[in-house]
């Protein structure tokens, strides 16, 4: 009995890997060898980036926080905590946004604190 192959199938993962290598440089884009290890190598570093996108944002807010609290001289640390003790609950995605965006409601925070 002759080996059966499943070329539509085989085919399809192909087109769907190429597919994915659309805009790669050289040979990454259109060998299969080559464009599957770097599709694969892409979806690896997309996997664990969209983890360290939090983690870099979180510092992000947290240099902004940092900044607008030293212009009335406190630290970040120092608001965090005061923040605490007074039971404001604002998040520092809000907070650097406030910080950057509007100074006069960050000033208004500040002076609740102190």
């Amino acid at each position: 009995m002759p080996r059966s192959v499943n070329h539509v199938a085989s085919r399809a993962k192909r087109k769907r890997v190429l597919k994915l290598a659309k805009g790669f440089f050289g040979r990454k884009k259109n060998v299969w060898t080559v464009a599957k290890n770097a599709v694969e190598k892409g979806l690896v570093y997309a996997y664990r980036d969209r983890k360290a996108k939090k983690r870099d944002f979180r510092g992000l807010w947290i240099q902004r926080i940092n900044a607008g609290a030293r212009l009335h001289d406190m630290s970040y640390s120092e608001l965090m905590g005061k923040l605490k003790k007074a039971g404001i609950d604002l998040n520092r995605k809000v907070l650097a946004d406030l910080a950057m965006n509007h100074p006069e409601a960050f000033t208004e925070i500040i002076n609740k604190v102190k």
